[in-house]
């Protein structure tokens, strides 16, 4: 029987657009590695009915932010007895909240740098300025303050001074109810990416340099922006221990297929920033870049990932 795989893709998130890239090249991939029957699915509307006419066999997931990495999709996709790549319902659940994950690499022993929480019911109850000054008190400035469920630079304000910080929780708490304000870390930006399920393993790291200083939406998926430079210009122990943590951290959240780990990294420490279960598969995209770097192909990629969906 011919497999017949559905790449679940473009969805409701704010973060549509990247989903739509994703999923276009995860298509033209499944077919590179020999997948001859293959359809597109826009999560967009209609998402049951469409994966009750396609019949489909096992679910590629290509959806990025709410709906399709909040284990809510995941789901459904149990719940209709579809396999699908990635991790399960808890995993994509606690991993999307940036606190979730932090709360959870703090109880793993995984340096994290200090943060604080602002609620929407905070702000509601006690009012933003009194919010924003008990955050300046608590984690102070430089910081970034975090719309807590997005991805992709998303809902993100680096704050230099204390005026600007009431702004910046405003700015987040449009796309999110919770908002994470961390301390501002200067060091090299490393990614790790993570693939397996019961014995996971490293890719090789990636140092990301931008070309404005700071990675944001328009250097991740603009070509020339940014600089994915394999391997980091570390020392190896320090990039083993790197990727030490980045699988102890995927394996505490019960993550399985893929995942990606962020980290900054100064002279004298390493601090895990969040974990992403669903990464990007566009062209600039970090993962496809590490398993590149590592002998993997794209179209051997996606084929990794669909065989180790199927071992559930």
């Amino acid at each position: 029987m011919t497999l017949k795989i559905g790449v679940i893709y473009g969805g409701r998130s704010a973060e549509r657009e990247v989903s739509l890239r994703s999923g276009e090249a995860v298509y033209q991939a499944l077919l590179a590695a020999g997948y001859s029957n293959v359809v597109k699915i826009d999560a967009k509307e209609n998402l049951v009915e469409q994966l009750k006419t396609n019949n489909i066999d096992l679910a590629f997931l290509a959806l990025h932010g709410k709906y399709g990495e909040d284990g809510t999709i995941q789901g459904l996709l149990e719940m209709l007895d579809i396999p699908y790549t990635g991790s399960g319902v808890l995993a994509s659940a606690m991993a999307i909240s940036k606190i979730t994950s932090k709360k959870i690499f703090l109880l793993e022993g995984i340096p994290t740098p200090s943060f604080t929480v602002v609620t929407r019911r905070e702000v509601n109850k006690h009012g933003l300025a009194a919010a924003s000054a008990r955050v300046l008190q608590e984690v102070g400035v430089p910081a970034v303050v975090k719309a807590n469920t997005q991805g992709s630079t998303i809902g993100i304000t680096f704050v230099h001074s204390a005026d600007k910080m009431s702004e910046a929780i405003t700015s987040a708490l449009n796309y999110d109810q919770d908002v994470l304000i961390e301390e501002f870390i200067t060091g090299m930006e490393v990614t790790a990416s993570v693939l397996g399920n019961e014995d996971p393993v490293a890719l090789p790291l990636i140092e990301i340099t931008s070309a404005k200083g700071i990675y944001d939406y328009e250097a991740k998926y603009t070509p020339g922006m940014s600089d994915h430079i394999i391997p980091p210009r570390l020392p190896e122990e320090v990039q083993r221990k790197i990727e030490s943590l980045a699988v102890k951290a995927y394996m505490a959240l019960g993550c399985r297929g893929l995942g990606r780990v962020d980290f900054m990294v100064t002279e004298s420490a390493i601090y895990a920033l969040e974990i992403n279960t669903l990464p990007g598969m566009t062209a600039t995209s970090l993962f496809p870049d590490a398993a590149r770097y590592a002998g993997i192909e794209f179209p051997q990629l996606v084929d990794r990932l669909v065989k180790l969906a199927l071992e559930r």
